[in-house]
């Protein structure tokens, strides 16, 4: 019969110590006076028999029990998060904090049609917004540092589940006296001499754009290797300054990305190319069914 329990407070502070590698820090963190969260340190180390922390002039250091002892309180907490989650959804879905991942392709363009309608139908909503890429999304999904996810699809990670919320087809864009701007619509064939401008390593939109071009020519890469944008802004505004063509998702195209910057747009023919705007989530999480309605609420806020 195991005697006294480490409570879900000191494993905060343990928890807080190993992130911040200082007493200070972590006490700031978890809210507390520096003499309380040592205090809550060594009554840990107490319950559990062991030195957890070595105190010195380089800051705490975790000791290999320390170390053993993080990872195991930090899926405790983690836990106990869940259980508060579940009887929230079971009683109120949607409601309470709820930490959502963006990617930068699709945050600035989506999240203005869909958040006025979320804080409408749920108003006890509190979301949290983190930008960031994909496969970083991804990581903090799997860490349950986020509940869910707006991505774009296709994306293979293992232990996250998906739903699709919205098609969003590709869009050719150059200056008007751009060859292929001389048509109305295009094939993916026609991209075979064309070296695209694209956004940076690390963006998924990159990854589906090359897909695109490896349609007509598998062997070869159609970036350009010389010339890589940061943010689709800045990607339109160096098709508008003639450094060459690009593939753009209609999303952002149709929330004004290119208006006013007298750029051609072209469509593909059907089979149209381009991606899915999706939410994601992590296996097994007991906020699956708030994901699934949050995705219902962006598919209904896009129908509008």
């Amino acid at each position: 019969m195991v005697g006294h329990l480490p409570t879900l407070r000191q494993l905060t502070f343990l928890s807080a110590l190993a992130e911040h590698g200082s007493f200070s820090r972590a006490a700031e963190a978890a809210h507390v006076t520096q003499p309380t969260l040592s205090a809550g340190i060594k009554e840990l180390e107490t319950i559990l028999g062991a030195t957890l922390v070595e105190r010195g002039a380089r800051g705490a250091v975790l000791t290999p029990a320390g170390e053993a002892a993080v990872a195991r309180a930090r899926i405790v907490l983690t836990e106990a998060e869940d259980l508060v989650h579940v009887a929230r959804a079971a009683g109120e879905p949607l409601s309470g904090p709820f930490r959502l991942g963006v990617i930068p392709t699709i945050a600035p363009f989506l999240l203005p049609k869909v958040l006025p309608s979320l804080r409408k139908d749920y108003p006890k909503l509190e979301l949290f917004l983190r930008e960031d890429l994909t496969h970083r999304l991804v990581d903090a999904l799997k860490d349950r540092r986020l509940d869910a996810a707006l991505i774009a699809l296709p994306y293979d990670a293992p232990g996250i589940e998906t739903t699709g919320v919205l098609e969003d087809e590709f869009l050719f864009a150059a200056t008007p006296d751009h060859p292929l701007a001389q048509r109305d619509t295009l094939s993916p064939e026609m991209l075979a001499d064309e070296q695209l401008l694209l956004l940076e390593d690390g963006h998924c939109l990159r990854d589906h754009a090359l897909a695109v071009c490896s349609a007509s020519r598998p062997d070869t890469n159609d970036a350009r290797s010389d010339f890589a944008a940061t943010s689709l802004h800045t990607l339109v505004q160096m098709v508008k300054s003639g450094l060459g063509a690009t593939l753009l998702p209609k999303l952002a195209i149709d929330a004004g990305l290119a208006d006013r910057l007298d750029l051609a747009i072209r469509p593909f023919d059907p089979p149209v190319a381009g991606r899915e705007i999706g939410v994601a989530w992590r296996k097994g999480s007991a906020r699956e069914h708030e994901a699934r309605m949050l995705a219902d609420a962006v598919r209904e806020a896009l129908k509008g």
